[in-house]
């Protein structure tokens, strides 16, 4: 590994901080959760102290998600994304953590197949072709053999709001010999925010540990 892509990965991650601190205490401002006079603050503690990612244990009870989430479960890193909502932020083709539509307390891992401004087409010549509305996505679970009541994706509960997205799933480990970035659309906006937060914020040891507890309860 090169002193040189060492340094660009480091600078990404330091721009990807900012823009991220910026926009997180930007929001908290605008929603009246902190003063004018609090945003360096809050800047500063989003920026030295906060992280791109955190961590899940993404469920897959049904296997709605295998084969990218084992049929058993796994902790998964995601990039939080609470800067948005925006078609620009996540793109088609993305595993995505969104609230579960029908109980907004609870997260659910599906994969992004539309956004705004698609046609959505049925395959049951019943149903009519719709345009999605704007800041509104379509999800579907990876595993398409299962039923839509299964599968508990749009073809369940319709289109989702991108507000509802919470982030991008990008890394995976269900084990010490079973984990590695999980795939998403070969994007490389997504892949210039992604790859510096893997490199400074993956945490093996606290996955599998995750993974272990879990596994205890």
């Amino acid at each position: 590994m090169s002193p040189l892509w060492i340094w660009a990965t480091r600078l990404r991650y330091a721009l990807s901080k900012t823009h991220y601190s910026t926009a997180e205490s930007l929001k908290r401002y605008h929603a009246g959760e902190i003063r004018i006079e609090g945003l360096a603050g809050r800047f500063y503690t989003n920026f030295f102290e906060g992280k791109l990612t955190s961590m899940h244990f993404a469920h897959n009870d049904r296997g709605d998600m295998v084969p990218t989430i084992h049929k058993d479960g796994a902790t998964v890193l995601v990039r939080k994304l609470l800067d948005y909502p925006s078609p620009i932020g996540v793109f088609v083709g993305d595993v995505v953590v969104i609230k579960n539509p029908e109980d907004p307390s609870q997260l659910l891992i599906r994969r992004l197949a539309a956004v705004e401004g698609c046609e959505m087409v049925s395959t049951d010549e019943k149903d009519e072709p719709f345009i999605l509305a704007r800041n509104h996505c379509w999800v579907l679970a990876d595993n398409q053999s299962l039923t839509p009541k299964m599968a508990r994706d749009s073809r369940l509960f319709g289109p989702v709001p991108l507000g509802y997205i919470y982030g991008r799933v990008i890394y995976t480990l269900r084990t010490t010999a079973d984990h590695g970035m999980v795939k998403n659309r070969v994007c490389s906006v997504a892949m210039k925010q992604d790859f510096p937060a893997v490199a400074k914020e993956l945490d093996l040891q606290a996955l599998l540990d995750g993974v272990n507890m879990r596994l205890k309860k």
